[in-house]
């Protein structure tokens, strides 16, 4: 995974300059995929919305997404503190060079492809955002799904997602509002400079056994319900360590 540490100039009084560029926005609507009676696993039939177009003008962003966005998979995808999905477009070079597949912005699904150098060490849970006339929130770290390994037609995809950290991250709306492809994401607050989008990860995947550090991110306030109630789970012995097996692979396994 990348490295934990949180940025130099980050304290609970005063947020750095931080203004992300977006170098694409992006919605979908759910799909029907796959091959009818396939048997192979990979090429099953499956719905996602993981395919999802350019947008070039203004567009609503509201409590639960932006216009023209739905999620296939509503039990584990979706609600308000996953009402946008980014990606740091960074780390697009990476996967081109190990992959050796024509990924560009868009390739994993989200909604926003952050550019600059930003990526997980640089952003932290809580961070308040302008956004064109909204304010978003970021909530928590992606947790891969098997969907990304069977958009690629490689299995294990989605567990080196999660190996190298490279998630991205998921924003909730504080104030919904028209927002534009040529916006920025203008940091305003930074209540929880300690929990880094890579050091939250590395608590919930690299870390898990130091349970002082697991129950620290469950207290986190503003840390989305979701990974709350994991780590929870965690804390209090109540759920496994490993028990991301099935979100990984899921029906990709044959």
């Amino acid at each position: 995974m990348e490295s934990t540490e949180k940025p130099a100039a980050a304290t609970a009084d005063s947020a750095p300059d931080l203004s992300l560029p977006v170098v694409s926005l992006r919605v979908g609507l759910p799909q029907a995929l796959g091959v009818p009676e396939a048997t192979e696993a990979l090429h099953r039939p499956w719905t996602s919305a993981i395919f999802k177009q350019v947008i070039t003008k203004p567009i609503r962003l509201d409590t639960l997404n932006l216009a023209g966005d739905e999620q296939a998979d509503q039990r584990n995808h979706g609600g308000p503190d996953q009402a946008l999905c980014a990606y740091p477009a960074a780390h697009y070079a990476y996967w081109v060079e190990r992959l050796q597949l024509p990924l560009t912005a868009g390739s994993f699904g989200e909604n926003l492809t952050i550019g600059g150098d930003y990526t997980e060490v640089d952003v932290c849970i809580g961070d308040v955002f302008a956004f064109g006339e909204a304010v978003v929130q970021i909530s928590q770290p992606r947790s891969p799904c098997w969907k990304i390994a069977r958009r690629w037609q490689l299995p294990f995809f989605s567990q080196w997602l999660q190996e190298t950290g490279f998630t991205g991250w998921y924003l909730r709306v504080l104030q919904p509002g028209l927002v534009d492809p040529t916006d920025v994401l203008q940091l305003l607050e930074r209540p929880h400079p300690e929990w880094t989008i890579a050091r939250a990860n590395a608590a919930k995947y690299e870390q898990r056994h130091d349970q002082e550090l697991v129950a620290q991110l469950a207290a986190c306030p503003a840390l989305g319900e979701r990974w709350r109630l994991k780590m929870q789970g965690r804390a209090n012995g109540f759920l496994p360590l490993n028990d991301d097996a099935n979100r990984l692979v899921g029906p990709n396994a044959e």
